[in-house]
């Protein structure tokens, strides 16, 4: 068993240190706050362990390059924040329909436009959700602490290869940017999780032929002896295109299929003090560590309340949220937005509890004692 490493490190910087770890050779990007250090960070340490970083020209390249890096069987990486991940959707809609891995950070900030580059937001939840256009499916994480953005950006990268698809690492410009004393772990420890390869000889392999019991294709490697075709078309299991609608229909239904048919595996969430509670608070990111706060202090004062934070964003976790809504008597979701999540949780928890919804769009965090204060006001006791 390796030596723990102790170290106090910014969210971004985690991130790329677990990036590495999960096996990222490959990062292309654009610069942009707040995910800035993100590429620097790759630009400085990609190099000395054999792996290549390219700041492309803009960040339709970026998504682009990691794309082609990844077909050719590189695990590959981008950052970005607000207006470079909606540059980025039609590139994310392209790996889905490819089943080519990659990860995508989107680190928030202030929207639409330009909006408020310094500044905390989660405004992008359902552009991570819905941003690329077709019906698809998505996987979308969302850390809220340093410790996990680096276990988050690994199972980011293991889920990735595991689906064959693009999988997208939420934070906003606090977490992206705190810094806290954090324990690593050991190499040890680690599940690292490739890609699975062909066994066939070259001449029958097949890229998007999925085997008796499994919807996850093999992918093979360009360079490696196999040849194939890659295209947004749909597509057979060939790879070429195809206009035929049963081919069409096969295709869609497997690609949503295998992530909204596996989300035991794929949903993880985090409870905190709800086995006796009556109301509970639903947030994410830095949101979340205001939450937990606000739960503390109302437990205090004789409030039975707890926390409900989903980890995985998308898919959503309607089972965990159907639960617990039976057991509430309301629900109140707190988020950096206009209530983009809170349309979620309504649809799931709104016929058995009453949902509400309480966030600000100023650039601001939203602070403990705004959530108390909320709720004392409502009078939720």
């Amino acid at each position: 068993m390796g030596e723990r490493f102790v170290k106090l490190m910014q969210g971004n910087e985690a991130c790329v240190d677990a990036a590495i770890a999960a096996g990222m050779k490959f990062y292309a990007g654009y610069p942009i706050t707040p995910s800035t250090e993100i590429a620097e960070l790759s630009a400085e340490k990609l190099p000395r362990i054999g792996g290549r970083f390219i700041q492309m020209e803009d960040e339709i390249a970026g998504i682009s390059a990691i794309i082609g890096a990844s077909i050719a069987g590189t695990k590959s990486m981008t950052a970005t924040s607000g207006p470079g991940f909606s540059l980025k959707q039609e590139g994310i809609g392209y790996a889905v329909i490819t089943e080519t891995p990659c990860v995508i950070v989107n680190v928030q900030r202030g929207g639409p436009s330009t909006g408020l580059p310094t500044a905390p937001a989660q405004g992008d939840i359902m552009q991570a959700r819905w941003g690329t256009h077709g019906d698809h499916s998505i996987i979308a994480l969302y850390p809220w602490s340093v410790r996990e953005i680096y276990d988050a950006t690994i199972r980011a990268f293991n889920l990735s290869e595991k689906y064959r698809t693009p999988v997208i690492l939420l934070m906003d410009e606090v977490i992206g940017h705190m810094r806290e004393r954090i324990e690593l772990p050991t190499d040890e420890e680690l599940t690292i999780i490739n890609r699975k390869k062909p066994s066939c000889p070259p001449e029958e392999y097949k890229p998007y032929k999925v085997n008796e019991g499994d919807i996850v294709p093999e992918m093979a490697g360009f360079g490696e002896g196999y040849r194939f075709h890659v295209t947004g078309l749909t597509h057979g299991e060939s790879g070429f295109p195809s206009s035929n609608g049963e081919v069409a229909e096969n295709l869609i239904r497997r690609l949503v299929g295998k992530i909204e048919d596996n989300k035991d595996d794929i949903v993880e969430v985090h409870e905190y003090l709800l086995d006796d509670a009556d109301m509970a608070v639903i947030a994410f990111g830095s949101t979340a560590r205001s939450a937990k706060s606000a739960v503390d202090i109302l437990r205090t004062e004789g409030y039975k309340i707890g926390m409900f934070r989903p980890i995985t964003i998308w898919p959503l976790a309607e089972k965990q949220l159907e639960e617990l809504s039976i057991k509430l008597k309301k629900v109140i979701v707190v988020e950096m937005n206009v209530g983009q999540y809170y349309l979620e949780v309504d649809r799931v928890a709104g016929k058995n509890t009453k949902v509400e919804k309480f966030g600000k769009v100023n650039g601001e965090l939203i602070t403990p004692e705004e959530i108390v204060s909320y709720i004392k006001e409502g009078n939720h006791a």
